[in-house]
């Protein structure tokens, strides 16, 4: 079941609530009891896990690709040669300068 997010355009009373997607919207607010309990638009919160997701199974570059290709850096020029786009410098930085 979602949780929607209302909030009272009367008294300004905000609440999550767990409903049903079949459920109608409320409009009662349980604080002031006015009919101006309005539900909210919020960003969906989701994450894709299991099998098959990039997150799980193409983030860390290894020789698994989707497309069945060779990974981008196998046979490629060495990477002082390479273009300022494809260059990733992974060294953490050691100190932090001070401005004067």
């Amino acid at each position: 079941m979602p949780i929607y997010a209302y909030k009272c355009e009367s008294c300004g009373f905000a609440k999550d609530i767990l409903q049903k997607m079949s459920d109608p919207a409320l409009v009662n607010c349980p604080n002031c009891e006015q009919s101006s309990f309005k539900k909210q638009l919020t960003a969906a919160g989701f994450q894709l896990k299991g099998s098959g997701w990039y997150a799980t199974d193409f983030k860390g570059g290894g020789s698994a690709s989707p497309t069945g290709a060779a990974p981008a850096d196998a046979g490629s020029a060495p990477a002082e040669n390479a273009s300022p786009a494809t260059k990733v410098d992974v060294t953490p930085p050691t100190a932090v300068a001070k401005a004067d």
